[in-house]
Parts: structure tokens; C-alpha cells; sequence
């Protein structure tokens, strides 16, 4: 039997698309393998966000054809369909597949013999409009998968290329959703992690809207609970907070990009919010559900980003009640207007201010953890590890350890957390199993 290998760069949308990808390999006979093993092709779904992620997609190149010379090396995804052309330079690359043409890879090839020049096929930015549903678990747990509803994205962010990798906003239909929500808890998955570009944008193009959407998915039966992946701070409306308040099986937890304190940066990053409706939508959230876990992503280094709009930022999420940071340092991304401003920030400079932020997640989290000592937390347990450990997350998000007596894979607890250990939280045996 054939083998493919599959590596994926980025965020959780690109990690449900190559699921999907691994899905149609193994309806043609193949058997999906480790990526450092031998195999007889390798594909690579990239990532275009940040310059690391470029000079990994080389890497990860060179790896598969140090595990075998002769495999058939397709890379697919958003550095494909900005970049095709450097993708093409790379030696050993066979296959250069865009956005739209990344669910249809049996249609471009008719054999998986190496190439002496790889084969470039993508679809004009203006022209992306396939949707390529899809949906995954996540690692090895097989307890939580991620379900994608909405890709593309209308916004013109100047740091941001996505919009060229994905095209415009679209969404699937509720109809179209519901059957593989429901496929994913035949499977007996129990968190449904609702992912996309631009999640909270979902049915803007379609009549509908994401309040929508959750509601019809919660008339489903079954043991299970959702959660909402990153939602741009203007998207999240006073309906989704309460429903998530009133809803027990609505994941009790936020991301919500904020980018920067300063409203200076903001504007010059084209966002289509200021710190004060950042910080309104957190105190809605915060006084609706006390114990929500917030996480936000920031960008440290924007050009013209002054000591005075970084300590800004600083202070901002500082007193926010936050739980964790995503905290990235700008990277200039060719053929967005950011690259060309003016007052680009020292790469020393971003270090520092990078690393800034990343001790105060630090603290940040820690005190959401404590905080949470004392309290019954609804906990997902996943498989057992080697040590006997079980680790799972809370609705809030907080990740839990505890070594119980009995099988805990794959349930809910209700878990009364006593204690930090690490990066963990643990508690008492569980007072309740489903």
C-alpha cells in the first residue's frame, strides 16, 4: 500500500484543511504515515502569516526528502497561492497547488514520479471562491475536532495577506454544517471547535449570521460542547455573550484579537475597532460570565509602533482581565502595505518588546489559574498519558492534570481545582462523569 505523509503550517483552519486532504488520499488507497518516516508523498499545507513560517515551509521540504529522495513532494496552501514561483525554486518540489486547488489534487496529476521543474497550478486571488469543506480532530486525543464554517476574509488589514491567499468572505450553509456536526459526534467527539478566517463573519454573504448558526447546532442531540475560535472584537455581539452565558454546552471562553493598545497603531493597521470598544467588549463578557477565559493575540514591532504606543499596549492588557496571550512580532509580509511604511521597528527592538509581552501571558495566566483555585470547572479529559496522567481542558480553557483511578478517556468531569502544578491546574477526583 501506498503511503502519504502530511505537515501542516499555521492556524487550526489549515490543520482541519489537510484532515480533509488526508481523507481524500486514503479514499485512493493510501495509507496516511509519520512525516519523518519514508513514504511515497509528502505534502506540505504552508502558512504565509509570518516570515518564519516561509523559512519553515523550506525546511520541512528538505526533511521529507531526507526520509526519501524519491517522494513526491506537493505544497499547497497559503505560501503556494501567494508565492508559487519561490515554492518552485526549491529543489525536490514536484507540485505547487493554490487555495482552490488544494481539495482537488487527484485532478493535476496523473502520476507520482519525481519532477525536474514542479507544476504550479492556482486560481487568481480575485477568483477564490471554492469553500472545500472540511473538518479534524485535534492531535491524537480523538476528543475535540475542529469544523470549518466560514474561509476568506473582506477585511484589508496592511499587515495581513490572507486576503490574497483565501479570496473573499464565504460561508457554509447551516444546512451544509449540520449533517457534518452531526457526522463528528457519531465519531464521539465531544468539543466541536467552530474555526474559519473570519469566524464571526460567518453568514454575512448568506442571510444568516453566527448566533444563527450556534443556536441550530445546539437543537442537535447529544454529550457534547462547543467552542467559538477567534472572533474579531466588532464581530462579538452582545447575542453570542449571552448566549454563551446561557448556554451550558457553549464553551465559556473568548479569543479575541486585539493586534495593539494604541489607537494610533490600530488605525494604522487598518482595523475596524478602537481600544475602547476592545475594552467594552471584555467588560461585557467579564460581567455576564465572571470566570470566562479570554485569550487575545497582539503584534509587537508594527511600523511606527513608538516606546510610547508599546507602553500603551502594555498597560492596556495589563489591566485587562485577561487570561493568556498570543503574542507574535511583526514580520513584513511582501505585498502588504505595512512593508512599505515608513519607521520600520529594529528587529532588536521587536525581540524586546516581544518578549515583554510574553512574561506578562505569563503572569496573566498564572493569576487566571489562581483565581480559579476553590471552583467546579466542567472538564474534557483526553487519553491516558504513559505517567498515568489524564490532561484535558476546561470550558474556560484552562488545562488540567490529574491521575484518577478510573478510565477518564474521552469524558466530561465536573473538576474542583485546588492547585497549580506547572503549566496545570489540579484538583480532586471528579464528582461527576458522562
Amino acid at each position: 500500500m501506498k503511503k502519504v505523509a502530511l505537515h501542516t503550517l499555521g492556524c487550526k483552519l489549515n490543520y482541519t484543511e489537510t484532515s480533509t486532504i488526508g481523507g481524500e488520499f486514503q479514499s485512493k488507497g493510501f495509507s496516511v504515515s509519520d512525516f519523518d518516516s519514508k513514504a511515497d508523498v509528502y505534502v506540505i499545507n504552508t502558512c504565509t502569516v509570518t516570515e518564519n513560517a516561509e523559512r519553515e515551509c523550506r525546511q520541512i521540504v528538505r526533511r521529507a526528502l531526507r526520509n526519501n529522495p524519491e517522494g513526491f513532494v506537493i505544497v499547497t496552501g497559503c505560501y503556494a497561492q501567494l508565492r508559487p514561483e519561490d515554492l518552485q525554486k526549491i529543489e525536490g518540489v514536484d507540485l505547487i497547488l493554490g487555495s482552490n486547488e488544494k481539495f482537488e489534487i487527484f485532478n493535476f496529476i496523473d502520476s507520482f514520479e519525481k519532477k525536474n521543474l514542479a507544476c504550479i497550478y492556482t486560481t487568481p486571488a480575485e477568483s477564490l471562491n471554492d469553500f472545500g469543506p472540511a473538518y479534524s480532530s485535534s492531535g491524537n486525543d480523538r476528543t475535540r475536532a475542529f469544523l470549518k464554517i466560514q474561509d476568506g476574509c473582506d477585511y484589508k488589514c496592511t499587515f495581513c495577506t490572507i486576503p490574497q491567499a483565501r479570496g473573499e468572505s464565504r460561508s457554509l450553509s447551516i444546512d451544509e454544517i449540520v449533517p457534518q456536526f452531526q457526522q463528528l459526534l457519531s465519531r464521539n467527539f465531544k468539543e466541536i471547535i467552530l474555526t474559519g478566517v473570519n469566524v464571526g463573519d460567518y453568514g454575512a454573504k448568506i442571510e444568516t449570521n453566527l448566533n444563527q448558526l450556534v443556536r441550530e447546532l445546539l437543537r442537535v442531540r447529544g454529550d457534547f460542547r462547543i467552542r467559538i475560535s477567534s472572533i474579531e472584537p466588532n464581530l462579538l455581539t452582545d447575542e453570542i455573550i449571552e448566549l454563551v452565558c446561557s448556554e451550558e454546552k457553549l464553551c465559556k471562553h473568548f479569543h479575541i484579537p486585539l493586534q495593539s493598545g494604541s489607537d494610533t497603531v490600530l488605525k494604522q493597521m487598518k482595523r475596524r475597532y478602537l481600544s475602547e470598544l476592545y475594552f467594552n467588549r471584555i467588560e461585557k463578557v467579564k460581567s455576564l460570565i465572571p470566570n470566562c477565559g479570554i485569550g487575545v493575540d497582539v503584534i509587537v514591532g508594527f511600523p511606527g509602533e513608538t516606546d510610547e504606543d508599546f507602553e500603551r499596549t502594555y498597560n492596556f492588557l495589563n489591566e485587562l482581565p485577561i487570561s493568556y496571550l498570543h503574542v507574535f512580532t511583526y514580520s513584513e509580509r511582501p505585498g502588504t502595505p505595512a512593508a512599505e511604511m515608513k519607521f520600520q521597528i529594529p528587529k532588536n527592538i521587536r525581540k524586546e518588546r516581544t518578549n515583554c509581552l510574553r512574561i506578562l501571558s505569563a503572569k496573566k495566566k498564572h493569576a487566571f489559574y489562581s483565581d480559579m483555585i476553590g471552583k467546579k470547572e466542567r472538564v474534557l479529559f483526553e487519553h491516558r498519558e504513559q505517567d498515568g496522567d489524564f490532561k484535558g481542558f476546561s470550558s474556560n480553557y484552562i488545562r488540567v492534570v490529574h491521575k484518577p483511578i478510573i478510565d477518564l478517556t474521552n469524558k466530561f468531569a465536573d473538576f474542583l481545582i485546588n492547585g497549580i502544578q506547572n503549566e496545570y491546574c489540579v484538583g480532586d477526583i471528579p464528582l461527576h462523569l458522562n
